[in-house]
């Protein structure tokens, strides 16, 4: 076998680049598809618990849910808020 010639080796790395730019591209809209499903997850979750809590029979379990929040931000998003809001 011949020895590898600079412009070879020069052209193998260029691959091995583009071939880490693509793995990176590709993991990176993997991970902001998983996210945004997520977080559809979380709405749809969200609206359903609000659906049944203004018409079932337990807003307080909702209260008790609420009372587990536990940062500020988060708490920040619900004062003035009730259940009967829309």
């Amino acid at each position: 076998m011949a020895a590898p010639t600079p412009e070879a080796i020069e052209n193998a790395r260029l691959k091995v680049q583009q071939a880490k730019a693509r793995l990176q591209a590709l993991e990176a809209r993997a991970a902001t598809l998983s996210r945004k499903a997520d977080a559809r997850r979380k709405i749809i979750l969200g609206g359903l618990i609000l659906d049944a809590a203004r018409t079932g029979h337990w807003p307080s379990d909702l209260a008790d849910l609420m009372d587990r929040i536990s940062r500020d931000h988060d708490r920040r998003a619900f004062e003035g808020w009730s259940l009967t809001d829309d």
